[in-house]
């Protein structure tokens, strides 16, 4: 099993490297740039919406809103998400994007939509996962001895899907891109523009949209919380928090991973 591994290993790396070449040769041929986005229902509009902000203004870019059906979804909190097209008619795509949110747990279940991810990232093309994204793409089985990065109340359960968890905003990883939590989606994006047309297309994008934080507040991340504002937190979080550790236990008991610690 373990040889296996790094043959499968290997192989993926030189499918990586032999991908790195095609797509520079395409962006000399001036080729349009293919982004698939994945929506589902629960899934959190942000995740979407804000790295959608920053890839629509790539140059030559087609993106497609892709789903299991072209049924309209909801987002966690209720906002109309349509699809254009299914997964069974998405074509070839130079980046996947897998955003997160409450419906990550249901749609870890729906094999077709897995595979979608697991095609992706073993044909060497670019994986951007937002949020706990990138807890279904440890379902479908694409972190192992990845780094990676999600949202920063699921960041511990990584370790159960095989990955190295990396205390970053953006992670990237050969032809993995991971965030951290929901509008780090955004910086997440910036970085694709950076990989896919250079860092001076990411930053006129960054000027466009006017993407200079300056929060009113100082609690977006637990470190810098206050005691109430974190224990408010978790009253609410606590089962959700649950449901996916017991997935995550689940996945690694399956699959042999062994936990340290």
């Amino acid at each position: 099993m373990y040889f296996c591994n790094i043959h499968r290993r290997i192989i993926h790396n030189l499918l990586f490297m032999e991908k790195e070449k095609s797509t520079q040769h395409k962006h000399e041929k001036n080729k349009p740039l293919t982004i698939g986005c994945l929506v589902f229902e629960k899934v959190d509009q942000i995740d979407f919406t804000g790295p959608f902000e920053v890839l629509s203004r790539l140059p030559n870019v087609v993106i497609h809103v892709i789903g299991k059906t072209t049924k309209p979804v909801r987002d966690v909190n209720g906002l109309i998400l349509t699809p254009e097209m299914t997964i069974a008619d998405a074509p070839a795509l130079d980046l996947l994007h897998v955003p997160g949110g409450l419906g990550e747990y249901d749609t870890r279940k729906d094999e077709e939509v897995l595979a979608f991810i697991r095609d992706q990232f073993n044909s060497g093309r670019y994986i951007f996962s937002v949020c706990t994204g990138a807890l279904l793409c440890g379902a479908a089985g694409i972190l192992n001895g990845m780094k990676a990065t999600t949202y920063w109340a699921a960041w511990d359960l990584l370790q159960y899907y095989g990955a190295i968890p990396v205390k970053q905003r953006v992670v990237q990883d050969k032809n993995l891109i991971s965030c951290a939590g929901v509008t780090a989606g955004i910086d997440g994006a910036l970085e694709v523009a950076a990989i896919l047309c250079g860092t001076e297309i990411a930053e006129r994008i960054q000027l466009q949209i006017e993407y200079a934080p300056e929060p009113r507040f100082k609690s977006g991340t637990p470190e810098q919380a206050s005691p109430p504002v974190l224990e408010a937190f978790f009253e609410k979080y606590g089962e959700i928090k649950d449901y996916r550790e017991n997935a995550a236990r689940e996945y690694a008991a399956k699959n042999g991973i062994n936990m340290k610690g």
